[in-house]
C-alpha cells in the first residue's frame, strides 16, 4: 500500500498520485503525440515541431506521476512531473503563435495586422522562449529547494514561476489581441472574398480555442503556485486533470482536428489553378 513520504524531511507531495489517471493520461498524450508527428511528417509542416515535443513533455509528465504512486519520497518522478507538465504547454503555444502568422500570408493580408508581418512570429516565440527560461529556472530552484539544499528559499522558485506564467499570460493576451483584429479588419475588406477558397476562418477559430484552452491553464497554475505549498489547489489532484491534463488534451486533439496544413494545401492549389489560367 502506497504512503506518504518524505525526501530529506521535506514532503514533496500533500496527497498520493493516482496510478489510474497519471497511466490514462499517458496512453492518451502518446496517441496524440504520435498522430501529431505523423501528421507533421506527412506535410512537411516543421514549424509544428514544438508541438510534437510539446506533447513529448507531457508524456513524460505524467509517467513522472505515474512512477510517484510508490515513491512519494524519491526525488526523479518528483522533477520529472513538475517540470514537463510545466513547460509543455510553452511549447504548443510557440507554435500557435507561428500559425498565426502563416494564416496571414497565405491570404496576403500583411496590412492588416496589428503587428508588421516580419516581426509577429519573432516577437511571440521570443517572448514564448523568455518565458520558458523563466519558468525553467524557477522550477529549477523550486526542486533543488525540495531537494533539502540549505542555499534554497523555498519561495523563490515558486515566485519566479507565478512571474513566468504571468508574463506567458499577457504575451498569450497580445497574441489572441493580434489575431482578433486581423481577422475583424481582413473580415471586413474586400480581400476577404479573394481569399475564400482559403479555410482561414476555420484556422483562425482553431487558434481561439486552443488559446482559450492554453490561457485558462496558465491561470490555474498562477492560482495553484500562487497560493503556495500550503494552498488548496497543490494538496488536491483534481484540479491537475481538470484544468491541465484534460485541457491540454483538447488542445492537441482540437488542432490535430483543424491541422493548418490545409492552408499550405489550398494555397498550392489556388497558385496551380492562377498558373493555368494564365
Amino acid at each position: 500500500m502506497p504512503t506518504l513520504e518524505t525526501y530529506n524531511g521535506y514532503p514533496l507531495w500533500r496527497y498520493i498520485p493516482s496510478l489510474p489517471a497519471a497511466i490514462i493520461f499517458v496512453i492518451i498524450f502518446a496517441i496524440l503525440t504520435g498522430l501529431h508527428m505523423w501528421k507533421m511528417f506527412r506535410h512537411r509542416m516543421w514549424f509544428c515541431i514544438p508541438f510534437v515535443i510539446g506533447g513529448v513533455f507531457e508524456v513524460i509528465g505524467y509517467i513522472g506521476r505515474a512512477a510517484a504512486y510508490n515513491a512519494t519520497g524519491q526525488l526523479i518522478p518528483y522533477i520529472l512531473q513538475s517540470i514537463f507538465l510545466l513547460l509543455g504547454p510553452i511549447l504548443f503555444a510557440a507554435t500557435l503563435y507561428m500559425t498565426l502568422s502563416r494564416i496571414i500570408r497565405v491570404v496576403d493580408g500583411a496590412q492588416f495586422s496589428l503587428i508588421r508581418l516580419s516581426w509577429l512570429t519573432k516577437v511571440f516565440v521570443f517572448g514564448d522562449v523568455f518565458s520558458f527560461l523563466i519558468q525553467s529556472s524557477g522550477a529549477g530552484l523550486r526542486v533543488q529547494a525540495s531537494s533539502g539544499s540549505s542555499n534554497s528559499n523555498p519561495n523563490m522558485g515558486t515566485n519566479i514561476i507565478v512571474g513566468g506564467l504571468i508574463f506567458q499570460i499577457v504575451i498569450f493576451s497580445l497574441y489572441i489581441a493580434a489575431g482578433i483584429v486581423f481577422n475583424v479588419r481582413f473580415k471586413n475588406h474586400s480581400a476577404s472574398a479573394r481569399a475564400s477558397h482559403i479555410p482561414w476562418q476555420e484556422n483562425l477559430i482553431m487558434l481561439y480555442v486552443t488559446s482559450a484552452f492554453v490561457m485558462i491553464r496558465n491561470i490555474f497554475r498562477v492560482a495553484e503556485y500562487a497560493m503556495g505549498s500550503s494552498g488548496y489547489l497543490l494538496g488536491i489532484e483534481w484540479g491537475v486533470y481538470v484544468f491541465d491534463a484534460s485541457l491540454m488534451t483538447l488542445t492537441m486533439a482540437w488542432f490535430f482536428w483543424r491541422y493548418p496544413s490545409s492552408l499550405q494545401e489550398r494555397n498550392k492549389e489556388a497558385s496551380a489553378s492562377y498558373s493555368s489560367s494564365a
